[in-house]
Formats: structure tokens, C-alpha cells, sequence
């Protein structure tokens, strides 16, 4: 992602801010890493446990908006993540 000066949203619930995490993307109003929220949700732990895990500073909508934009971001990119065949 190219930085701005200025803060870029990426949605309702992420923004990306050069003067936030170095402008990684974050949940707005926090310091709270989007990555770090995907990576959560990857490993199985509910949706109500990772807004315990973050105090409560982020809701269910953004963390369904988090997926959905890395599911987006993975169809428009995915030809990035081709692994070379593997012998069998």
C-alpha cells in the first residue's frame, strides 16, 4: 500500500495512518493492528474473545469488515502466493 501524509480509510472501522503503527492498517480510534485481528481469527478464537482480547475497543462489525476487505485483497492478489509444484 503507498503512504500518504494524510490518514487513508479503508473503511468504516480501518484506517491506515502514517502517524499510527508506523500507518499500518488499524482499527479507528485504536492502536489496534488489523493483521494482528486476521491473525486471531485465523486461529479459530471467537469473535466475542478477540473483542475481550482488545477491550472491548473493537466490534464484531469491524472485525467482519477486516475479513472481508483481506478476502478482497486476497482475490485481487492471490497470483502473489503461488507456491511451485511439490514433488509427491
Amino acid at each position: 500500500m503507498e503512504q500518504s501524509a494524510q490518514p487513508q480509510f479503508l473503511g468504516r472501522y480501518i484506517v491506515a495512518d502514517p502517524e499510527i503503527c508506523h500507518g499500518k492498517p488499524t482499527f479507528r480510534g485504536t492502536r489496534i493492528m488489523v493483521f494482528q485481528v486476521l491473525n486471531m481469527v485465523a486461529k479459530g478464537l471467537a469473535w466475542e474473545e478477540i473483542i475481550q482480547e482488545c477491550h472491548s475497543s473493537i466490534t464484531q462489525e469491524a472485525i467482519a469488515e477486516a475479513v472481508a476487505l483481506a478476502g478482497r485483497a486476497f482475490a485481487d492478489h492471490a497470483y502473489q502466493y503461488v507456491l511451485e509444484p511439490v514433488a509427491a
